[in-house]
This record gives C-alpha cells, sequence and structure tokens, in this order.
C-alpha cells in the first residue's frame, strides 16, 4: 500500500475508533454521530482512497454496522466489539501501536493479522454455514425483529430470499420539481435546505423537510420525528410518493425516500412493498432483503443444469432471486417469477413422478378379467353404461389385469355413474378370489355405498353375488367380531366402511382392491395405511369433485386418471335459477308448493365472517325462525359442522327417510348425500360459495325421477365482480368441468382445493393454469428420473436437496 494511500486509510480508522469510544460511553445508543454509525461508516468508506485492501476493510465494517439502529443495546455492543478488532487487526491500528506502548514481541514474528480479502459482492463480515442459516444472521435481525419475521413464515435466510413482495412500484421516473403535479406518483431528487418540527393540534410531532433542486422546491411532511436523525441540511435525498395537497400547494406525506449512496432500494427504481406485521415497515424488510441478496450470493447453487436452462430459456437462480425483489424492470420480474415457478413444478411432478414409480415397481397382484362374467354383469344393470363410463371401465381392467399396483383416478362429475364402474371392478376382484375395501368419508356416505352396492349387485344370481359388510364407528362390538372373523376366512368379499377399516385390528385375508372415495378428505398417512393392508393392492380413487386438468396434475400427479364426461341418458337438468333477497317469500312459498306435493328441501346458509361459530349461530337461529314463522306446519332439520358424527347420521337418516320436509344446513352437505326425494335447493348468500361448492350443492338435488330446482339467494349488494361471474357460470351450464375451469380461474388453486389435505405443499410462484411450463416440468421431470432416479449425479445434488425441502420440509409425502 502507498504511503500516502495507508496514510489516509489511517486517518479514517483513527477517527473510527475514536468514534466508537464515545460510542462505549453513551451507552450504545447509536449518538456518537450526528445520522448514526451506519451512516458514518459508509461516508469515510467513500472518502477514503480505495485500494483492495481498504475495500476489503470497509466493506467488512459497513457489514457490520448495516441496520445498527434497529438492534437492541446488547447486540450494538457486540457489533461494537468486532468493528473494534476489525480495526485492531491492521497493520500498525492495535491499541498498543495508537497509545506508543511497544508490542509484547517483534512484528517480524508475530504479524498482525490481516483480513483475507474477499470479492466486494460478499464482503466477510458475515459468514453462513448454507442458506438455512437462521435469518438472525443478517445484520439488523436481532430478537425482535426474528419474531416479527417468523410470523411472516420466515426463519432462515433462504426463507428471506424466497419472500414474495406483494407488488412493485414504478419509482423510475425522475421528475423536475417544477413538474409536479396533484395525485400524481412522481420520483424527485433533492438537496435538504431546511428541516422544520412543529406540533399538530393532536399534539403529534410533524417534520416538514423542504428539498430542492435546479427547477424549484418541495416540502416533504413526516409524522416520524425520527428523521430529525437522519435529515439535516445540505444532505442530497430521493423522494417516491403520490403529491398531496398542504395549504394549495404540491407535498409529499410520508413519502419513500433515501439518501443518495451507491444503489437506491426505496426510490427511483421498481421498488418492493412486501407482507408486514405490526412494529414492521417496508423500509426495514428491504433493507433486510438487499443485505441477504448480498450475504447469500455466493451461497446460491442453482438446482438446474446450464442445458436445463437453455432448454427452457430460464435465466440462472441467483439472477432470478435478485430480480424477484430488485428487477431492473418488470419484463426482468416476470422472467423471475417464470423461472422460480418452474423450479417448483420440476421439483412437485419428480415427487409425484417418483411416488408413482417406486408404488409401481412393487410387485402386484393380477386380476385378469373374465370377459363373459364381465359382460353378464353388464347385461344384468337395469341401464346401458355411457360411452365414457365404457371407456373408463377399459382403463381400470386394464390396469387391473397387470401385475404391477394400479393407482388410477376415477373422475367424474354428480350422478355420472361412478359407483357402478367401481362395482364391475370390484366384482372382477372379487371374482378372482381376493378382497375389496371401499373407504368412506362419512357414516351416512358408506352406508349409502353399501346399499347402492347391495342394489348392483343385487341383479346377479346369488351364487355370484359377493358378499359384502359394513364398518364404521358405530358397528356394535358383537357385529365387529363376525367382521373379523369374515374377513380372516373370506367369506367376506366386499368391506364397505369409514376410517374404521384403517384401525389395525381390521385384517383381510387377501386385500386386492381398495376403492377411496372423496380422496380429499383423507391424509397421506391414512391412505398409505390402506395400501399396507394387503400386498399392495391395487388402488381407486374416486371424485366427484370435477378438476381442470392442470390440477389434476397436481393434486394427482402420481395417479393415472379416467374421467367419466358425460352424464347418463335421461338425467335431467336442474332448473337453476337466481334471485335477490328482497324475493325470499316467494321462496319460501315455492318450497310450500313442492313439501306439499310430497317432496323435501334443503335450505343451505354460509360461513358468516369466515367463523364457524357464527357459521352454526347463524344456521341454528335461522332453523329456529323458519319453524316458529315461517313453515310452522312443516318438519324442519338442521345439520351444521360442530355437531358429532352420530348426530349428523342422525338428521340424514330422517331426512332421507321423509321424517324432515326442509333441512336447514351449512356446507356439510356438499359430498354424497343422496336423498332422491329432494327437490329443491335453495342456497342462501351464493355469491359467498366457489363455483365447485356452488356445483356440488346443485348435485344433491335431482336424483330421483321429478324435476328438480337450485334457486340462488344473493345479497342486494352482491352485483359485479367475480361473484357476478361466477353465479353467471352457475346459471348457464351444468358441466361440473367447465364450471371447474372457471372456478380455477376466478379463485385460484389455493381457494379451489386445499392441496395441504392432499398432501402436496403449496405452492409460491408456480401458477395452476400454466400448463405450458406444468407440461414442460413433467416432461424434464420424466427425463431425470428415467436417467438419475436417485439424483445421485453430481449435477443434480442441488436438485436432490430441492426436491428434499420441497417434499419433507413442505410437509409433502413421497411415501
Amino acid at each position: 500500500m502507498p504511503d500516502a494511500t495507508a496514510s489516509a486509510l489511517t486517518e479514517r480508522l483513527e477517527l473510527l475508533r475514536k468514534v466508537l469510544r464515545l460510542e462505549r460511553r453513551k451507552q450504545f445508543d447509536d449518538s456518537a454521530m450526528s445520522g448514526g454509525l451506519e451512516a458514518f461508516v459508509r461516508r469515510i468508506a467513500g472518502e477514503a482512497q480505495q485500494t483492495d485492501k481498504a475495500t476489503a476493510i470497509f466493506n467488512e465494517l459497513a457489514l457490520t454496522f448495516a441496520g445498527y439502529s434497529d438492534l437492541p443495546h446488547s447486540v450494538r455492543a457486540d457489533r461494537v466489539s468486532h468493528a473494534e478488532q476489525i480495526v485492531n487487526s491492521v497493520p500498525g491500528m492495535s491499541e498498543q501501536a495508537a497509545t506508543g506502548t511497544p508490542e509484547p514481541e517483534p512484528p517480524v514474528t508475530r504479524p498482525a493479522r490481516v483480513p483475507r480479502q474477499q470479492p466486494s459482492r460478499r464482503p466477510s463480515a458475515v459468514k453462513l454455514d448454507s442458506l438455512d442459516d437462521p435469518v438472525s444472521r443478517i445484520p439488523g435481525v436481532g430478537d425482535n425483529r426474528k419474531d416479527q419475521l417468523k410470523l411472516l413464515g420466515v426463519k432462515t435466510v433462504r426463507d428471506l430470499l424466497y419472500m414474495v413482495p406483494r407488488r412493485h412500484e414504478d419509482y423510475t421516473r425522475l421528475s423536475p420539481i417544477n413538474s409536479v403535479r396533484f395525485n400524481g406518483e412522481y420520483t424527485v431528487r433533492g438537496r435538504v435546505t431546511d428541516v422544520q418540527e412543529q406540533r399538530t393540534r393532536n399534539n403529534a410531532r410533524m417534520v416538514t423537510v423542504t428539498i430542492t433542486d435546479q427547477s424549484g422546491s418541495l416540502p416533504v411532511i413526516f409524522f416520524n420525528p425520527y428523521v430529525l436523525n437522519q435529515l439535516h441540511q445540505g444532505v442530497e435525498i430521493a423522494v417516491s410518493g403520490k403529491i398531496e395537497r398542504q395549504s394549495g400547494k404540491p407535498c409529499l406525506r410520508n413519502p419513500e425516500w433515501e439518501k443518495l449512496e451507491g444503489e437506491t432500494i426505496h426510490t427511483g427504481r421498481l421498488v418492493p412493498f412486501y407482507p408486514l406485521v405490526r412494529g414492521l415497515f417496508q423500509k426495514q424488510v428491504r433493507n433486510l432483503t438487499r443485505r441477504a441478496l448480498d450475504i447469500a450470493r455466493d451461497y446460491i447453487t442453482d438446482p438446474l443444469t446450464p442445458a436445463m436452462r437453455n432448454r427452457h430459456n430460464l435465466m440462472d437462480l441467483g439472477r432470478a432471486l435478485e430480480a424477484l425483489h430488485y428487477p431492473q424492470n418488470m419484463s426482468e420480474h416476470r422472467q423471475a417469477r417464470a423461472r422460480l415457478a418452474f423450479d417448483e413444478f420440476l421439483v412437485l411432478q419428480y415427487g409425484l413422478l417418483r411416488r408413482k414409480t417406486e408404488w409401481q415397481k412393487q410387485q402386484g397382484q393380477s386380476f385378469p378379467p373374465d370377459p363373459k362374467r364381465v359382460q353378464y354383469f353388464k347385461q344384468s344393470l337395469p341401464f346401458k353404461l355411457t360411452d365414457a363410463q365404457e371407456r373408463s371401465l377399459h382403463e381400470i381392467l386394464e390396469d387391473l389385469a397387470r401385475d404391477e399396483p394400479m393407482s388410477r383416478l376415477l373422475q367424474g362429475d354428480v350422478g355420472s355413474g361412478k359407483t357402478v364402474v367401481a362395482a364391475i371392478a370390484a366384482y372382477v376382484v372379487v371374482s378372482c378370489d381376493a378382497q375389496v375395501a371401499i373407504l368412506a368419508p362419512t357414516e351416512i356416505l358408506a352406508e349409502q355405498h353399501a346399499r347402492t352396492f347391495e342394489q348392483i349387485f343385487g341383479q346377479l344370481p346369488s351364487a355370484n353375488r359377493p358378499s359384502s359388510a359394513l364398518l364404521t364407528g358405530s358397528t356394535p362390538a358383537s357385529r365387529r367380531r363376525e367382521i373379523d372373523k369374515g374377513l380372516a376366512d373370506g367369506t367376506i368379499s366386499i368391506l364397505i366402511g369409514t376410517h374404521a377399516i384403517l384401525e389395525e385390528r381390521v385384517d383381510f385375508r387377501s386385500l386386492g382392491l381398495a376403492i377411496i372415495d372423496e380422496q380429499h378428505r383423507f391424509g397421506v398417512r391414512q391412505r398409505a395405511r390402506l395400501r399396507s393392508k394387503g400386498l399392495n393392492p391395487d388402488i381407486l380413487v374416486m371424485t366427484a369433485t370435477p378438476i381442470p386438468r392442470s390440477l389434476a396434475l397436481v393434486l394427482h400427479g402420481d395417479l393415472d386418471v379416467s374421467i367419466i364426461d358425460e352424464l347418463p341418458p335421461g338425467r335431467q337438468s336442474i332448473v337453476t335459477r337466481r334471485t335477490s333477497g328482497r324475493k325470499r317469500p316467494e321462496v319460501h312459498q315455492f318450497i310450500r308448493e313442492q313439501v306439499h306435493e310430497g317432496r323435501q328441501a334443503f335450505i343451505i346458509y354460509p360461513l358468516v365472517e369466515e367463523s364457524e361459530r357464527l357459521d352454526v349461530k347463524a344456521a341454528t337461529s335461522e332453523a329456529e325462525r323458519l319453524s316458529k314463522e315461517v313453515f310452522p306446519d312443516l318438519r324442519v332439520g338442521l345439520l351444521h359442522g360442530r355437531m358429532k358424527s352420530g348426530e349428523k347420521d342422525e338428521i340424514m337418516t330422517k331426512f332421507r327417510d321423509h321424517e324432515i320436509d326442509v333441512l336447514v344446513a351449512t356446507s356439510v352437505v356438499e359430498v354424497g348425500i343422496d336423498v332422491p326425494n329432494a327437490t329443491v335447493m335453495v342456497i342462501e348468500g351464493a355469491e359467498r360459495f366457489g363455483l365447485s361448492q356452488l356445483h356440488q350443492f346443485r348435485g344433491r338435488v335431482g336424483r330421483g325421477g321429478a324435476r328438480s330446482y337450485c334457486i340462488l339467494v344473493t345479497s342486494d349488494d352482491s352485483e359485479g365482480g367475480a361473484s357476478q361471474r361466477r353465479l353467471d357460470a352457475i346459471v348457464e351450464t351444468q358441466d361440473g368441468f367447465r364450471l371447474a375451469e372457471v372456478d380455477l380461474e376466478l379463485r385460484g388453486p389455493g381457494e379451489f382445493f386445499g392441496t395441504r389435505q392432499s398432501g402436496i405443499p403449496e405452492l409460491e410462484f408456480a401458477v395452476l393454469g400454466d400448463m405450458i411450463t406444468l407440461n414442460a416440468a413433467r416432461t424434464e421431470a420424466q427425463q431425470i428420473l428415467d436417467s438419475d432416479p436417485d439424483l445421485d449425479l453430481p449435477e443434480h445434488i442441488e436438485l436432490r436437496s430441492a426436491v428434499q425441502r420441497f417434499w419433507i420440509d413442505g410437509m409433502g409425502d413421497l411415501s
């Protein structure tokens, strides 16, 4: 280092040392220098003549004091001590040298420690073991800040890097002060020429800072007296915000602002705005994400190989994370999100395909169908299968014939005839001397399946009729013992039931097929437990919830999919009408007329303010009102989600057996309940429900021969927006798959279908309607799985870690 440069560096460090001593005497209250220690260190760093060595020293010092004013005093003391160590490590700057005290040993034999030179983009003051280090490793994150970030789901440095801004404001346009207009968004730069503090009428402290450029002056009003410590005459700043009116003249109130020192992150660019919690402010979060990006840059390892990125025209991960927060323009931001979306789809599809591959690699059981017996069974039915039913049955029977385990989703709209297809599959398995388990989410649905299967098999000669049993939580102990014996000796071929089937005591002699109704009602571990009750039994999942193809690939990407997309001939469409609350008396009169004709009706009430307790209260009080004031001569029942399972089943049994005329209910009736005599479905507050729910409610009627009706009652102020489109769609079509596409488009996947309960982690960046990216990622995942199934190759090590984080840490399931 030349003498002049060394002398300048020494002078700056001596000055810093004095300031640090003063800061100690002032009990670390950040008052040793006007504007605070962080700004002071940045200033002397800029003034010093920068050699490589000086750059490393001052970068380390700057990072040490980053966020100093936000730290508790105990942490500030540690930062001051660390800065003193940095200063003392520079040759000639030890405390002994400064005071003239001789060194204990000659410098030749004990040289002073010189900090290892680091690239300026990652100063050495903060070193990470990995991106999974706690977020408290970032300067400026003390205990209080750590707790605030935890409320936002940020616990690690990686979490902070992936913290998604809610939006970006465009503060890139720099305007002269004399060009600003009221209500416009502007960024202006100028020098502080005046700072005044005064009290408002309610005794709040108001600081008015006047900034001036070559074209004029602009008052900037702050209701945060803290700025008095930071802004004084002569300081150059940039401010961004909306121009407001003060005494008829333009001003800015509480704008985004920052001093013009180095890169701007709060003004003069696309500025990120993040989710916040109490006591946490945008400027603080931006400072933290900026520091995290700077510190973590050399620790970011891309899970995608260069070849993958080139194939799909994706930017590298480091640049994507930078552009997620601080893009040069919105095009770059969109590219960043596209890259991160691809990553999510890739690890998601890899996990699903891996799960499917692992399952199919296991030795399964083969159940080759006897064409004559299948044809005989179909001819025994009182109806002809639709083409869609035949197609789905063919796909299932092909799977059953293979000796690898089946894993298939049978998807069909309400009333499309899924149950009869499942019954034929069960008949084929039983004909091969194996057993079948049918799992339903509630007792009432299990009983319904038992009756339906009994009716379907009742057409067969008794010698060919499979024996079945029903097992629920209400099954008496004596009957349970009979069922245990029948399963063990094989005299029971088909067991239909609820979660009770999953109990450890339930043991099959030879379970060959497990049929799961409404899979999303069961957790991943429950499904795995059902699989464990046999030698890798075939799995057939049924759902009456229409799911768009893009969502099916995500929720059920480990399953083959069969779709019954047509209704049996002769099934009536349900008359669907929309009306306002003002016409509720007419709706009630229509219900009365239908009941007098021997029919029954549902009245559904929505959640109130997302509270189940309020939901129950509303439904309960409404049921009482209806029974006393509107239908005193009719039998009114009540069904809600806080009832015990036995109570719900009792009410539904009474309704099914026509002991109740009008059933007031919450959304608990959404799936599966079959009451052929019910012809009226009234949905109160229809605008509050999603399309999928509305369609499921409508599917509860129209199951008998009589004409059926669905009446959507809306509040008087529900016109416009997404609710209008939902209600228009439900009135216009009864195609569940079309409605599902509209619902996904309007509400997004999170509301459409809870992914957590299906064992799929949440998606932060991927948009499920983006079939191009989804299919590209699925193809890439399949190629990786074919060439390196365990991700052991060096180029896939980071991808393996990403899969682990997504599936295991993300609470998914790879079993």
